[in-house]
């Protein structure tokens, strides 16, 4: 497995050969790389770098590894241990670090982990300081401080409380209101730090909480990203509790999707939708999302007389395009909500904390909320790419087919019609091809994705 560059961390899978996985080896090299990074950005500054981890079996191990290369290297560690991505990205902001590394794969399974870079906003590296990162990782004239000049570790604490009261003191967030109507929610965590910090959030917020895979011991008792497929378990057991709603997040809490109360999926692109509503709702301005995501969010967003924008995939291109046009709130439609009121970052338990506010303030059910947003119905297929696809040609071409519609080439190809749009891309977080498609029923979604993945092989002499 070829190690995966991009604008979403250094990923990999745990094990095998140097500079084809993520061995201890690249671990060493890829932290000594951001460390010059930053330090290039701060003269003579005695760094300070915060570090967290998911619950992954390997999130140990890989920790160890980068906090004694992070010391060795003469920074100071501000060790947040088993923390959310949002809460570090917190804690880099709290602590005024210079920095900060988030050790997860996000979504994917167990075998792979992930060195995600922060800068001292607690947001992502953009491509650009990526780049350098990547050039600085190939070069070996690295001097290392002598023993007096070593980094120490300032603090190893348990920062998810600090995030859950930082979440609860926002100004749209009515925790009394939330309180009053006694929710009762099952979690599914899928066995990471989520299981952890969720219901202890919900349990503030006065709900009644039953546990699902809430044992952060890293053992995904299903594949870890939250679509509905994976979400079976959790549809019985909302029913069978007669819960309000259902809460999943992905193993490092950046991600939120929502069950209604029958077993069936809220939707993760209604996720940012239904927030996004509630949030224009009480403040003038902008949304943003990414070129995958759902058009439902424009929809809301022009019912509000408000401006909806769209960036290429990843979050600090949404990040920079919502800096860029003023957006009060945005995210991805994959359940990654944004809310600058408190940081530029997907933030699951923001997304929690604001969606129950607007169902309190509501009064209704999850499938009577969900009857608010227009319908729309999405496919999500990928294809494993191999030596014989060429990614440019088949977007090339596409391109070319499709030119008398409308078409955005910022990240792959989107093309946008009445009756659908498709969005063709080459994933930052894995070796596949993504081709997302929405329409007005799940049929017409599906029969566009095929038609497309058919027109890929056929390319591709497949």
């Amino acid at each position: 497995m070829t190690l995966i560059k991009s604008i979403s961390g250094i990923r990999g899978t745990i094990g095998g050969e140097v500079g084809e996985n993520l061995t201890p080896i690249d671990i060493v090299k890829f932290t000594i790389a951001y460390t010059r990074f930053i330090a290039s950005k701060n003269d003579a500054k005695r760094l300070r770098i915060v570090v967290g981890r998911d619950a992954r079996i390997s999130g140990e191990m890989v920790n160890d590894i980068i906090e004694g290369t992070l010391l060795g290297c003469g920074v100071d560690v501000i060790n947040v241990g088993l923390c959310t991505t949002p809460g570090t990205e917190m804690a880099v902001i709290t602590h005024k670090a210079d920095g900060g590394i988030i050790i997860t794969a996000s979504h994917n399974p167990k075998q792979w982990n992930a060195l995600k870079l922060l800068n001292e906003k607690g947001e992502f590296l953009n491509a650009a300081e990526g780049k350098q990162v990547l050039e600085l990782a190939e070069q070996e004239d690295f001097l290392f401080p002598d023993v007096e000049n070593i980094g120490k570790v300032i603090s190893r604490e348990d920062f998810n409380p600090t995030h859950i009261d930082q979440v609860l003191a926002l100004n749209l967030v009515d925790v009394e209101k939330v309180k009053a109507r006694k929710f009762k929610v099952v979690v599914d965590a899928v066995n990471s730090i989520g299981g952890v910090v969720i219901p202890a959030l919900l349990r503030k917020l006065g709900c009644e909480v039953v546990e699902l895979n809430c044992e952060p011991n890293g053992l995904f008792a299903h594949n870890p990203e939250p679509l509905p497929q994976n979400l079976t378990e959790i549809s019985e057991v909302i029913v069978k509790e007669g819960a309000d709603l259902g809460v999943v997040v992905d193993p490092d809490v950046d991600r939120l999707a929502l069950v209604n109360e029958d077993g069936t999926m809220f939707g993760e692109e209604y996720t940012l939708v239904a927030v996004a509503d509630y949030v224009l709702s009480r403040t003038k301005g902008n949304t943003c999302s990414n070129l995958s995501s759902s058009r439902a969010l424009c929809d809301v967003t022009m019912a509000y007389g408000a401006s909806y924008a769209a960036s290429a995939v990843g979050e600090v291109n949404v990040v920079a395009k919502m800096k860029e046009t003023g957006a009060v709130i945005g995210g991805e439609g994959n359940g990654g909500v944004i809310y600058p009121e408190l940081h530029y970052g997907r933030d699951a338990l923001v997304g929690v904390a604001l969606f129950l506010t607007y169902l309190a303030e509501m009064g209704c059910k999850m499938t009577e909320l969900r009857l608010r947003y227009p319908a729309y119905f999405a496919s999500k297929n990928k294809i494993e790419l191999t030596p014989a696809i060429d990614v440019d040609k088949v977007l090339a071409t596409i391109k070319e087919r499709y030119a008398h519609e409308r078409v955005t080439d910022i990240d792959g190809v989107k093309i946008d019609t009445l009756p659908y749009w498709v969005h063709l891309r080459k994933s930052n977080t894995e070796p596949i091809i993504r081709i997302y498609t929405e329409a007005k029923s799940q049929e017409k979604a599906d029969e566009v994705a095929e038609k497309f993945i058919a027109e890929i092989k056929e390319i591709c002499g497949l």
